[in-house]
């Protein structure tokens, strides 16, 4: 289970919450410009733009779990079982596997707009990256500084929603979520007024009572509303250290600690990571479940002209 935000206050910010019971020992992995990206079934793309975020490398090849390029542009695939079918594939159609799909678009594309376009001729194929790791079942939030889209592939065919909050969590699809956001209308930041009965006198006795109702379980229904409220609510000061630490804030506001998901006897769900990425500057900033101090990345200390690969491991530990 997994939540992922865009965020825009001063500057704008993007990134997740990964949560799982396991780690594929992920790193902070750098493609520089002129890596080759090979994908299975299109042309390779050799001149690119440079891209940063959270992958597992396999092969030299970065699995991106999230992932921001140059331009701005970012994304994150989160878990979507039972509701994600991949397909055939289909002559004339850009075919892309799960797997390619972040660094498909964002090698190509520097805004929602490009991406739009790009994904008018894809097809999502049902190809593995190997015997050994076959496809999760994935559904995307793809942002810009100024909007974000959502990309679920389905029974029905590839489906792009515009997501005017910038979050995402996992099933239902999306549609759903953004229905069920008209239960909690009625929340707020303020104390509530007394709409029971003008026959009854009612106080708030305590601060913080415009929000209740708002769900604290952890179910991908629960964290879409309660990311959304929080982050639509949000005020953070505009200096970068104001603004990064306000962006964990929220994602702490969805975060899973140990015992409160139970997988199996002695295996429980857990925030592995949280990101969060400076769009414009390019510096990926992360936190681990067992390391709360923020740790930080700049893609542009490094050579973007290089055609190889820079993986930074993650501080697990203080």
């Amino acid at each position: 289970m997994c939540t992922a935000i865009s965020y825009k206050n001063k500057n704008h910010y993007f990134g997740r919450n990964l949560d799982l019971e396991y780690s594929y020992k992920e790193s902070v992995t750098i493609t520089p410009r002129q890596y080759p990206f090979h994908f299975k079934r299109c042309k390779a793309i050799n001149n690119h733009y440079g891209i940063i975020g959270m992958a597992y490398v396999q092969d030299n090849y970065p699995l991106y779990y999230d992932a921001t390029n140059e331009a701005g542009l970012s994304m994150a695939g989160l878990n979507f079982p039972d509701n994600a079918e991949y397909f055939p594939e289909i002559e004339g159609k850009d075919n892309i596997t799960p797997f390619e799909f972040i660094p498909w678009i964002l090698s190509q594309c520097k805004n929602i707009d490009e991406a739009k376009k790009l994904l008018e001729k894809m097809n999502m194929v049902n190809i593995s990256y190997s015997e050994q790791l076959s496809l999760s079942p994935l559904h995307w939030i793809i942002s810009d500084r100024e909007k974000s889209i959502t990309v679920e592939s389905v029974s029905e065919g590839l489906k792009v929603y515009d997501n005017p909050v910038g979050v995402l969590t996992n099933n239902p699809t999306f549609p759903y979520h953004m229905m069920n956001l008209n239960n909690y209308m009625s929340l707020s930041v303020d104390p509530p007024g007394n709409n029971f009965s003008e026959g009854i006198s009612m106080n708030n006795y305590s601060r913080g009572m415009g929000a209740l109702g708002l769900p604290g379980d952890w179910s991908s229904a629960s964290r879409f509303v309660r990311a959304t409220f929080v982050k639509e609510n949000s005020v953070a000061g505009t200096s970068e250290e104001e603004e990064v630490s306000q962006f964990f804030h929220i994602l702490d506001s969805v975060a899973f600690p140990r015992g409160v998901v139970r997988m199996k006897p002695d295996l429980y769900e857990i925030t592995i990571y949280s990101s969060c990425c400076d769009t414009k500057k390019g510096i990926y900033y992360y936190k681990t479940y067992d390391n709360p101090h923020i740790k930080a990345v700049d893609m542009r200390k490094v050579s973007m002209e290089s055609s190889s690969l820079i993986s930074y491991p993650l501080y697990l530990k203080e």
